[in-house]
């Protein structure tokens, strides 16, 4: 990464925080405000928690988007087998196992819910969870704001480009994303005036307003 590139982006970012564009991804905040608050997995009704600690007052966006059903498809697991399903989230939010294993095991274990699925409802046309790695990332960003935010492959290679870094990953490197993530975080939050600029977009808005990595995910998409 190179210095004066990231301080250059961090320059151009905080003049789009001045922008209406910064408020497109404010609903984001106050997801992860609901998660923080309502996510539980000791709770009798685990399809309506899961539910509710997903809502957004301000935006349902990220959930309507044709043809891409994530939240339908683990809605409908944790009703078929609420246990199995229980049991992936609880392995990952697991942070004393690899990351990469994770995200992997989730997926896997995903796609066998979906063939349980299948077998008991065999008119379904449903033929995929949506599982996804950006998708995985986010619950994992709801539940830990200082730890992760969303990823995905193609922005995260166009980011290295963006801050000068050389060596960019050909595949998927989700734990060197944690890694860069963590440190663009901190120089976000060292910008007393991108930090007010940052904050001022929630006047109006509930938001988890502790530190998040949501903010480096907002840059990203600007960068």
């Amino acid at each position: 990464m190179q210095l004066k590139k990231i301080q250059s982006r961090i320059e151009e970012y905080k003049q789009f925080l001045k922008s209406k564009d910064a408020y497109d991804r404010v609903y984001l905040w106050d997801i992860q405000l609901n998660f923080q608050e309502k996510w539980d997995l000791s709770d009798p009704d685990l399809t309506n928690m899961y539910d509710q600690s997903l809502q957004s007052k301000v935006s349902n966006r990220i959930w309507n988007q044709r043809g891409f059903e994530p939240k339908k498809m683990m809605s409908l697991f944790f009703e078929l087998e609420p246990d199995y399903t229980k049991s992936i989230f609880t392995d990952l939010f697991d942070e004393e196992k690899e990351i990469d294993g994770r995200l992997d095991r989730f997926q896997y274990y995903s796609g066998q819910l979906l063939l349980m699925y299948k077998k008991k409802n065999p008119e379904s046309i449903e033929n995929n969870h949506y599982q996804n790695h950006r998708l995985i990332s986010f619950y994992l960003a709801m539940k830990y704001p200082t730890l992760y935010t969303i990823y995905d492959y193609e922005e995260f290679v166009h980011l290295l480009n963006a801050i000068g870094t050389i060596k960019i990953p050909q595949h998927d490197d989700f734990p060197r994303f944690v890694k860069i993530a963590r440190t663009l975080y901190n120089f976000l939050k060292k910008d007393e005036e991108l930090i007010s600029l940052h904050q001022a977009r929630f006047k109006n808005f509930d938001n988890y307003a502790n530190d998040s990595l949501l903010l480096v995910y907002d840059y990203i998409k600007f960068a």
